[in-house]
């Protein structure tokens, strides 16, 4: 009605003689809401903004569960359309109606005027934007697959970024997220290991090793760090800040190290073509896994933690009983280097993704190849199975991504986005998100289920090469370029 009759301002609508004419009740008392809403903090206000919290806490727990409210908030959001003089409080109500996971999906949101508000993770599937207008918003994780966004004015969009981690003087090599989600850990050229804050992002700690720092890992009790560098691998007991010892042999920098799934049994890949098994509580070695013939770019422990899987430059894949240090099966069928493997989280398949522009799924058990899954047209850098092990998802320097169904071997998608290749594909907790790393210098969500992209992620100013989702919180994405 206000678009049919071209109301601009609310407050002259008692002098609208043709609303009159057709008989619309209780225009005074509604006319009479709305100039006390207009003098409100509530229309003068940001109340997203953190020192309105637990006002927008205790608000939301007082009308959360009432419907006239909720209709009300909803009417208001489309009053920004028409009168200007509404735009903070329908901004306001927007932010409450996403904070109360109110269903937003399939409405209609044309030509409404939003400021100075936050819409973090509001779910907007299939909604009508079309001329809507924004200005000094923030969309992180706004879901607007399938909407209708045509003549939009949206200026000043912020993508949340937590925290800058500013520290190191050279390259980061590798970060990782402690099992409870509070601290990461980075390692660089300029030969330091870093602990941070994740919330405040301040540094922790710093440690100093003897080179250049490669990889980096949490033990799964959050106690004890391990990490890899040009000369050796070291453990560090992450309360103390001291090394506990040096894990020596290899006579090449140590590329991969990962801890075992109960966290007693760490395994380090090395240029000098092995890997080494080491025992946590003594860090004596517990064996030496030989039978590479060039440099190891990977390891992996399966989730059950009995076994080690290696990719290497020499074009294979070992599977090693972690009890034994014996192999159990040499996985040959790439004709490339193999940069990635990956187990299901049954442990029953193992993914592969090599320079031979393939994906191979092996049979765990037998040693046998699955399935190849062609499809990208250059190198694949990546592969990674979702949570519940139903998707693989792979990552090429052919710009693309690929999702496959695991139990028809097919390919579901293919995302497109990216602008070079892309380095690092990784499953949010939940599995209903991707995330991932380009040398293109950007990240990108995408939703699983629809392969359409939620978000571009701007900052870095070189590639992306490594992403990884915080083990607690799920949405919070850490990432890493060159």
């Amino acid at each position: 009605m206000f678009r049919r009759e071209k109301i601009t301002d609310i407050f002259k609508l008692l002098n609208n003689q043709k609303l009159e004419q057709k008989g619309i009740k209780n225009i005074e008392h509604f006319i009479g809401t709305l100039k006390i809403i207009s003098k409100l903090d509530f229309n003068k206000k940001n109340f997203s903004h953190e020192d309105q919290e637990q006002i927008r806490k205790e608000l939301i727990q007082r009308i959360g569960q009432d419907r006239q409210i909720i209709e009300f908030l909803k009417f208001l959001v489309h009053l920004t359309a028409f009168d200007e003089k509404f735009i903070q409080c329908g901004s306001n109500s927007l932010n409450l109606l996403v904070d109360m996971k109110v269903d937003l999906t399939q409405q209609s949101f044309e030509n409404i005027r939003i400021s100075n508000t936050s819409l973090v993770g509001g779910n907007f599937i299939r909604c009508n934007f079309n001329g809507s207008e924004f200005d000094n918003v923030e969309i992180s994780g706004m879901n607007l697959n399938q909407a209708q966004l045509f003549n939009c004015r949206w200026k000043n969009i912020k993508i949340h970024e937590l925290n800058k981690l500013d520290g190191h003087s050279g390259r980061v090599n590798s970060v990782c997220f402690s099992p409870d989600g509070k601290s990461i850990s980075s390692c660089s050229d300029d030969k330091q290991i870093r602990l941070w804050n994740v919330k405040t992002g301040k540094i922790k700690q710093i440690i100093k090793g003897k080179g250049k720092g490669k990889s980096v890992c949490f033990s799964p009790n959050n106690t004890t760090l391990a990490f890899s560098s040009d000369d050796l691998g070291y453990i560090w007991n992450v309360k103390t800040g001291k090394q506990i010892f040096n894990l020596g042999g290899q006579s090449f920098k140590v590329n991969s190290i990962c801890f075992s799934p109960d966290g007693t049994t760490l395994a380090s890949g090395s240029y000098d073509k092995s890997i080494r098994l080491w025992d946590v509580r003594t860090g004596l070695q517990k064996a030496k896994l030989v039978g590479h013939s060039r440099k190891v770019k990977n390891i992996c422990f399966s989730p059950d933690g009995t076994i080690l899987a290696s990719c290497s430059s020499d074009k294979s894949i070992r599977l090693w009983d972690v009890t034994t240090g014996l192999q159990k099966a040499k996985l040959v069928g790439h004709s490339g280097f193999v940069y990635s493997v990956n187990f299901s989280p049954d442990c029953s398949t193992l993914a592969s993704g090599s320079y031979d522009k393939s994906i191979r799924l092996w049979d765990v058990r037998t040693g046998q190849e699955k399935v190849k899954l062609d499809g990208h047209s250059d190198w694949v850098y990546s592969a990674n199975f979702s949570p519940d092990g139903t998707t693989l998802a792979s990552g090429s320097s052919d710009d693309t991504i690929r999702l496959w169904d695991v139990k028809t071997r097919q390919q579901k998608a293919k995302l497109d986005g990216h602008s070079d290749g892309v380095y690092s594909v990784n499953f949010s907790p939940n599995g209903t998100t991707l995330a991932s790393g380009s040398s293109d210098e950007s990240i990108r969500l995408w939703d699983v289920k629809t392969g359409q992209q939620k978000e571009k992620l701007d900052g870095h100013e070189d590639n992306v090469n490594s992403i990884c989702f915080s083990p607690k919180v799920q949405m919070s994405l850490f990432v890493y370029g060159m």
